[in-house]
């Protein structure tokens, strides 16, 4: 059986790299922002995965690199909706609101269903490391959407 960090760590190169089936003609003078939001996360992924030796080290990695994703969403979504010309940009508010309907539903099951009682001690980490990838996922998702602008 896959342990858990590996399993993480697999599902979150799963998530990237789904993003790179969905093309569109991107402006190549603009910069890879893509490229620069995984070079970030994956500090904060190191921290997590290789560097935290304890629950207590890895909870507090998991939370520093949840609010590290919540500010790169809010700057993606942010950009994005700067560049885009006006009718798009109710469209895209509209979307987000209820991709943020989508997202508490989903932190609801999540918490809901990793608990120490299903899970035992490994619960919590599950619990961060299904977080941390349906809020990565957005954030390429709109970086995606960016390379258009």
């Amino acid at each position: 059986m896959i342990g858990f960090r590996r399993r993480s760590a697999l599902i979150a190169v799963v998530l990237s790299l789904s993003f790179n089936f969905a093309h569109a003609i991107d402006n190549p003078d603009t910069p890879d922002l893509t490229a620069e939001f995984l070079s970030r996360a994956d500090a904060f992924e190191q921290a997590i995965y290789q560097h935290a030796q304890t629950t207590e080290q890895t909870d507090q990695a998991y939370r520093d690199y949840a609010e590290f994703l919540d500010k790169a969403l809010n700057r993606a979504y942010s950009s994005l909706q700067k560049n885009l010309p006006e009718p798009s940009k109710q469209t895209l508010l509209r979307s987000q609101r209820l991709w943020l309907q989508f997202r508490d539903a989903e932190l609801d099951f999540i918490n809901g269903n990793w608990t120490i009682e299903q899970f035992g001690s490994s619960s919590a980490i599950s619990r961060h490391g299904y977080r941390t990838a349906l809020i990565k996922s957005r954030v390429l998702e709109l970086l995606q959407y960016l390379k258009n602008y």
